[in-house]
């Protein structure tokens, strides 16, 4: 289907298109010109997952074949948690464990394998064999190989050995093998709050680095030293480490035998926890500024930050990261993994805002909150998720079904631009997409491409051919899976620079793939069959897509306490200029066969420094328990109450529906995977719009 304008505009924006390097306008500067920003390529990863080296179920080879091969991901950061752990991860499973019986896996020509006959068909091994073994019994000098403090039996082994030792040799064989970057990072148990994703890149070679084999040390170095659940006193055995970080004034709290600070938050000590996580993003300023990141996971899990306890975040917290180190601390985790468990994203009513809001924390979720608040000073605080696999639930890892973890790639992906030149698909040119801002994510694979751009309108073009130019530019970038690069137009993570008075384009072409996704199961989805919708669970249509629009009103000072510190619902919190200011659907997007959509609109005469964001979804508005009258998703537990002594709201009536739904009084109720499945939604980073003699985006280049 062609764009809907008349062909005389049409082929002046073709013209416009011909000569897309060198088009410019007085008016407006992107933050880089077209000309000097390399192309590049969205690629899809995860970078907070688990082994039995932590508290999963899978070995690490086991883990990276599910990813990579199986659910096709392009890159993949291995993060188990810090502190300790007694099982050998890096003991590949018994290959002749047996399957257990269920859904399985079905070959498109034979139909279901049968039992013990899948392929790669390997499981986690029971207790007592493959990664289940403990490092004890299966080094070469059992307990004596095991490094550092500890007197149980049998001894764990802290986690900076098994990274530097055993995780990481495995990881780079892992992907050199596979030829993708797959490379070590830690889910740190953070010192008075609860867990954030880190990477410290330098020493790892991953793929495609050739030659000597790398090295892990500085990401060992971190867990011991910043790591909460790490009480080690060793300095790392033979390493000796030292804490300390260069021309801090924190330096006189390291502990003379440990070298690192060893207090938390406590009555005694409130705050101390806070203080030391942010000791420890000063020291990946120090040791690699830039290549490394530090990425709050599921923030509102915990509650509410307290400052005697280790748990949680308030906005000043996410403010205080992003100021000591802008280039590490910039995004956070606010769509949790574990999406196929009862309480949805393992967010009981004790979290922040009661649960998850269609799989996505309040703080992302909730139009005027956390995230927009940090967007309305012009951050660079950007949006990610990740699958956070550790088992699933009552299955086993190479059935279909679960009721606990989706794998990394089969459900949740985030989508980074990567550059040509140096960058590549190498891991640090993925840190550094990371970074960008130039990223999006995606829940079963409802969106597998976005082109999101803002651009100053041609005045000398008509409008419908100032649609056609952008449409059709990100068109072409769409099909290409890269970005647009026009003088005059930002994208995601950087900002575009005006005069008063310009008009603004805001465009946006994505690609809702045609066929099913990787869900099991083709029968209806519930959630829709409310609405009369009859909708194969397996092929997700795309409904609408909501544009978000919040005013920056400049960075605020820490001591402006009014307004930086808070927490959910609070002044500081809050950015009451955030609204959804159109919306795309059927009605008003040009829809192309291949599954693109495209839809632009105009921003007249910007007066003020601004920002956009998109999410979209397969829900219409005003699906009972799912969406309100204005298409905001609701809290998951109104569908799926805490207590699963309950009912649910949605029935599953379907034959099909599986046995291991919610069942009470014989009605089986959408639950586990199936209201994962039902629910999906996707998020974009902001564009930012910066109006010259008006409030500077200080955040962005």
């Amino acid at each position: 289907m062609t764009i809907p304008f008349p062909l005389r505009d049409t082929a002046l924006a073709l013209v416009a298109l011909a000569s897309i390097t060198t088009f410019s306008l007085n008016s407006a500067q992107a933050a880089d010109r077209a000309d000097t920003k390399a192309s590049g390529t969205y690629v899809a990863g995860d970078f907070h997952n688990h082994t039995t080296c932590s508290d999963g179920t899978l070995s690490v080879q086991k883990l990276v074949d599910k990813s990579a091969k199986t659910f096709g991901l392009d890159w993949f950061v291995q993060a188990d948690h810090g502190g300790s752990s007694t099982r050998n991860c890096t003991l590949a499973e018994d290959p002749f464990e047996p399957v257990p019986t269920g859904l399985g896996l079905t070959n498109s020509t034979t139909g279901p394998y049968p039992p013990n006959t899948y392929p790669g068909s390997g499981q986690p091994a029971s207790t007592g064999k493959g990664p289940n073994q403990t490092w004890e019994a299966t080094l070469p000098n059992g307990r004596a190989g095991i490094k550092g403090d500890g007197s149980a039996t049998p001894k764990a082994m802290w986690r900076w050995q098994e990274i530097k030792e055993y995780q990481y040799p495995v990881a780079e064989a892992e992907s050199r093998a596979r030829n993708k970057p797959i490379w070590i990072g830690v889910e740190q148990n953070a010192p008075g709050h609860e867990h954030v994703s880190t990477n410290v890149l330098p020493g790892q070679l991953p793929w495609p680095a050739t030659g000597a084999a790398g090295s892990a040390a500085l990401q060992a170095q971190y867990e011991y030293c910043f790591d909460r659940s790490d009480s080690d006193t060793s300095r790392g055995a033979e390493n000796q480490w030292d804490c300390t970080v260069g021309g801090s004034n924190n330096n006189s709290l390291v502990d003379a035998t440990a070298r690192k600070i060893t207090g938390n938050n406590s009555s005694a000590t409130p705050d101390l926890g806070h203080l030391k996580t942010l000791e420890g993003i000063k020291w990946m300023n120090e040791k690699a500024p830039t290549a490394s990141y530090f990425v709050p996971a599921h923030l509102e899990r915990a509650g509410a930050y307290s400052p005697t306890a280790s748990k949680g975040y308030n906005i000043e917290h996410l403010r205080d990261f992003n100021n000591t180190a802008p280039q590490i601390a910039f995004g956070f985790e606010s769509m949790p993994g574990h999406q196929a468990e009862g309480e949805r994203g393992s967010y009981s009513t004790g979290a922040v805002g009661g649960g998850t809001y269609g799989g996505a924390g309040v703080y992302a979720a909730a139009v005027g909150g956390v995230w927009d608040a940090l967007l309305g000073e012009g951050r660079n605080w950007f949006f990610f998720a990740s699958s956070d696999f550790h088992n699933r639930g009552s299955f086993g890892p190479d059935q279909r079904e679960t009721n606990a973890d989706f794998f990394p790639g089969e459900y949740t992906r985030d989508y980074v631009m990567v550059r040509k030149g140096s960058d590549k698909l190498t891991a640090s040119g993925i840190i550094n997409g990371l970074r960008s801002g130039n990223s999006f994510v995606a829940n079963g694979q409802l969106i597998d491409r976005l082109s999101f751009t803002v651009c100053a309108a041609n005045p000398g073009l008509p409008r419908n051919a100032v649609h056609a130019l952008y449409g059709k530019a990100g068109q072409n970038a769409t099909a290409a899976n890269g970005d647009v690069r026009i003088n005059g137009c930002a994208t995601m993570g950087e900002k575009l620079v005006v005069r008063p008075g310009t008009d603004l384009v805001v465009t946006a072409v994505l690609r809702d793939p045609p066929g099913t996704n990787n869900s099991p199961y083709s029968f209806p989805n519930p959630s829709l069959k409310q609405v009369n919708i009859t909708q194969p669970l397996n092929a997700p249509v795309l409904d609408h897509v909501d544009v978000i629009n919040g005013m920056v009103t400049g960075m605020v000072s820490p001591s402006d306490t009014a307004n930086y510190a808070g927490a959910l619902g609070s002044k500081a919190a809050t950015n009451k200029t955030a609204k959804v200011v159109k919306v795309f659907n059927s009605t008003n997007w040009t829809a192309q066969a291949d599954g693109t959509r495209t839809m632009s609109y105009i921003v007249p005469a910007a007066k003020a420094s601004q920002y956009f964001r998109l999410r979209g979804t397969n829900l219409p508005a005003s699906v009972p328990f799912e969406t309100d009258a204005d298409g905001n998703p609701l809290l998951d537990f109104t569908s799926n109450p805490a207590d699963g002594t309950l009912p649910g709201k949605i029935p599953c009536s379907d034959a099909a529906c599986p046995a291991h739904m919610r069942t009470l009084n014989g009605t089986k109720y959408s639950s586990y995977d199936v209201a994962g499945w039902s629910d999906l939604w996707f998020y974009s980073n902001p564009v930012f719009v910066e109006v010259v003699n008006t409030v500077k985006v200080a955040g962005i280049k």
